[in-house]
């Protein structure tokens, strides 16, 4: 007997390792099917009832780059009083003047909105209201399964930015930029994306083409989808696996590799791929870039913001909002807010001075002086005028004026047929 195992060793060998690799993979599979539903699943956040002025403009309908259909809508920035609207009656109501122009003659460049999961393009009045004063159109949409616009029926939204929201601001990109060209035109165009917004945003920015007008990119409460992902695995995976030696005493690189694993089973199951904002940083050459994260943000970590600042080119820009949770930022310091989104944006889509900026008061000099370096964390403490912080708790906003519930969301109107999706899309990294 012992010869013949003397004689066979090898193959018993091979068998035992193969039969160790099996079980390795099928504990893995088993666990990585159950953490699916860290993906599956939608933030816990309280939905509530928004806290801007409904503000109609023109709609348009467009296409996403792989076909959907999408709803938009261009506030120019020389939109009337609500006294004058109604005077000029429907017509000037859909934001179009005499000449049928999209963009007033004198706009500074055109700001296109991208919102967080869960709310609609409306939404634009509380974080751009006062780009739109301060004299940038600007373009919102609703992401596909979103408002008005359509869905895919193989794809359900969730939390995670994937390459069908990227295709949607490609989309809304392409819209403005051929609108301008019609208009003969020649304005720059930047994002401002709030949370899974703000990470196609940046994907949209990576994936642009060299020729495109897009100078500027500013994120509040933006994320990397596989960072944030392998943190919430190394936090949650205690529930799923019974077995310790999945989650116990490992490096860094078993969890990276779980989490390679999980994309790939996410991307067939959901039939979408999640690419990392993290790894398409680099791709961003062009465009200045400003990012803004509460610091007491309970579900997004802030140091997800420092290590996207960390890896971005220059220019860049950096506020961690003190007291603010997800997406609150501008209801934590509304004043200081608007100041640096209007500096930002002037600094990068025009010239801004003493003379012509349309900075708000009392920040206008120190924000002009902040832009004028090419990277910057910002600290409140530098604004001596600095409003006491409102803990205003995470959320994600419900629509205009009403609550969003998870089956109004996906509850929209128009399926449309996948087309081909575009090659920029394509070639972002996962």
């Amino acid at each position: 007997m012992l010869d013949m195992l003397g004689d066979h060793w090898l193959v018993i060998l091979a068998v035992f390792i193969g039969l160790a690799v099996l079980w390795i993979v099928a504990v893995l599979s088993k666990y990585v099917r159950l953490m699916l539903n860290i993906i599956r699943d939608t933030p816990s956040f309280l939905l509530n009832p928004v806290d801007y002025e409904l503000i109609e403009g023109r709609k348009v309908n467009f296409r996403a780059f792989d076909g959907t259909l999408l709803q938009g809508m261009y506030m120019r920035a020389d939109f009337p009083s609500a006294s004058a609207v109604e005077e000029m009656g429907r017509q000037y109501t859909e934001g179009m003047d005499r000449n049928g122009r999209y963009i007033s003659p004198d706009s500074r460049g055109v700001i296109i909105f991208c919102h967080e999961y869960g709310s609609d393009m409306h939404s634009w009045a509380r974080y751009c209201n006062v780009l739109r004063k301060s004299g940038f159109d600007i373009f919102t949409f609703d992401f596909r399964s979103h408002g008005q616009s359509g869905r895919l029926s193989d794809y359900e939204p969730r939390f995670w930015c994937t390459d069908k929201e990227v295709s949607d601001c490609l989309g809304a990109l392409a819209l403005v930029q051929t609108q301008l060209e019609e208009e003969n035109r020649d304005l720059p165009i930047g994002f401002l994306g709030i949370s899974r917004g703000g990470c196609a945003a940046l994907m949209t920015a990576a994936a642009a083409p060299k020729d495109s007008s897009l100078k500027a990119v500013l994120t509040d409460g933006a994320f990397s989808t596989d960072t944030l992902l392998e943190l919430f695995m190394k936090r949650w995976v205690h529930i799923f696996a019974r077995v310790r030696f999945v989650y116990e005493h490992h490096h860094q690189q078993f969890w990276h590799f779980l989490r390679w694993l999980l994309l790939k089973f996410a991307r067939i199951r959901f039939h979408c791929s999640f690419p990392s904002v993290r790894k398409n940083l680099r791709r961003i050459k062009h465009q200045a870039v400003f990012f803004i994260h509460g610091q007491k943000d309970s579900y997004i970590p802030q140091e997800q913001a420092h290590r996207l600042y960390e890896l971005s080119a220059l220019p860049r820009y950096l506020w961690i909002v003190p007291g603010a949770k997800h997406n609150q930022s501008v209801a934590a310091d509304a004043t200081l807010y608007n100041a640096l989104t209007v500096g930002f944006f002037e600094r990068y889509l025009g010239s801004s001075s003493l003379e012509n900026s349309r900075i708000p008061e009392p920040y206008r000099e120190k924000v002009i002086s902040l832009f004028d370096r090419e990277e910057s964390i910002i600290s409140s403490t530098l604004f001596e005028e600095a409003q006491e912080y409102v803990d205003t708790g995470d959320r994600i906003l419900g629509g205009a004026g009403r609550q969003t519930s998870a089956e109004e969301v996906r509850a929209v109107p128009g399926t449309v047929p996948q087309s081909s999706a575009s090659t920029s899309a394509k070639h972002l990294a996962d």
